[in-house]
């Protein structure tokens, strides 16, 4: 066999070259969010849907190169072997794989979850009422905001249910990304209608410039725009649904600038919450919508929701189908954090929402339809 040393020494001599560039593209994949956050703060005065979104799209760049590439790195550090090699390049494959899908399948791959909620409290006349539950729209970080909201209002009247339940965060950073969707939205109907909550991102908190937009004037429009579609806002206040001379109570919390800090805390404070109840019998059973789920403890310590109604933690985004309610980060922080949870005669609904924030995609946490049947042990 005739060697050819020139091409031998050629590629003694890229080896050196292509590491380095190996270790260049490393370095910024590695440094993706450090210069995202640099030219955000040194760029942008405010948090525009334009940057929003270009911050969602490097930060998913981030996930699928540096975090997917973190077992084939681990491999490395463990062992010199080759079996810890293919190993690691597999689950490092494998991990961007589901990575991609997540944003390309998954994002979009909306289910509708059936559940039946069972109460010796609900009036007879009630029993077999429907409740179509959403959450989280985030119509800012939408990849294709009319195309997904078509299908998500298309699967939600299609359930035909008696009321729609809407439980917060319908923008992602401020009003105006509802005006382009606005005739879809009125779309959403039910018989008794459509009642809705604030949730955190429609006050405007995550505007950063806030002397052209104020939170207070951004909450305001946001409040104007969804009662424009024709939904009940239920900010802090109770209505009552009637099934011929039986009622039941429909209250809703909205989420508060107070709660910004430790939003995804299991200790907010609950002083104010009673506001929304006055008048309220505790003999009548109570549906509460509250953006976030950490107020059922509450809510039932002050003697009612019978069924409560949450969104807020999409699970994280991340959710392995194992088990009843699968694994996923969110459970190291939320308490409750997705599906039902039944204590003490009282029901908490936390749906995994339909949105995305931070990165869009969702890896086996598929955007959520929830159809609530509510069934009468009288």
């Amino acid at each position: 066999m005739v060697v050819d040393h020139a091409v031998v020494k050629r590629c003694a001599a890229d080896r050196p070259c292509r590491r380095r560039i190996m270790l260049a593209a490393a370095w910024v994949t590695d440094s993706l969010p450090f210069l995202c956050w640099a030219v955000t703060e040194i760029f942008w005065r405010d948090n525009s849907t334009t940057m929003v979104m270009s911050s969602m799209w490097i930060f998913f760049v981030y996930m699928v190169t540096a975090v997917g590439r973190l077992p084939l790195n681990i491999a490395l550090l463990a062992s010199h072997r080759l079996w810890a090699l293919l190993a690691g390049v597999a689950l490092s494959l494998a991990l961007e794989a589901a990575f991609v899908y997540g944003m390309a399948v998954t994002r979009t791959d909306y289910v509708v979850n059936r559940v039946e909620i069972v109460s010796d409290r609900l009036p007879a006349s009630f029993d077999g009422y429907t409740i179509v539950q959403i959450s989280d729209m985030h119509i800012g970080s939408m990849v294709r905001p009319r195309r997904e909201l078509e299908r998500i209002v298309g699967l939600c009247n299609a359930q035909e249910a008696d009321m729609v339940a809407y439980c917060g965060d319908l923008i992602n950073i401020r009003h105006s990304e509802t005006a382009a969707v606005a005739d879809i939205l009125k779309r959403l109907r039910a018989r008794d209608g459509v009642y809705s909550v604030l949730g955190n991102h429609d006050l405007g908190v995550y505007v950063r410039d806030t002397i052209s937009q104020p939170v207070e004037e951004n909450t305001r429009r946001v409040s104007a725009a969804e009662r424009s579609l024709g939904w009940r806002l239920l900010d802090d206040r109770t209505e009552y649904l009637h099934r011929g001379e039986d009622s039941v109570s429909l209250t809703g919390i909205s989420f508060r600038r107070e709660w910004a800090e430790t939003q995804h805390s299991s200790d907010l404070p609950a002083a104010g919450i009673e506001k929304a109840y006055v008048g309220v019998p505790h003999g009548v059973f109570n549906i509460t919508l509250s953006h976030v789920p950490q107020m059922w403890d509450d809510i039932v310590a002050a003697g009612y929701g019978d069924l409560t109604l949450s969104g807020h933690v999409h699970s994280m985004q991340m959710k392995i189908p194992v088990g009843k309610r699968g694994i996923s980060p969110a459970a190291l922080r939320y308490r409750r954090w997705s599906g039902l949870y039944t204590e003490r005669g009282h029901s908490l609904y936390v749906n995994d929402g339909v949105g995305c924030v931070l990165f869009p995609m969702r890896v086996g946490a598929r955007p959520e339809i929830t159809v609530l049947v509510l069934v009468s042990e009288r």
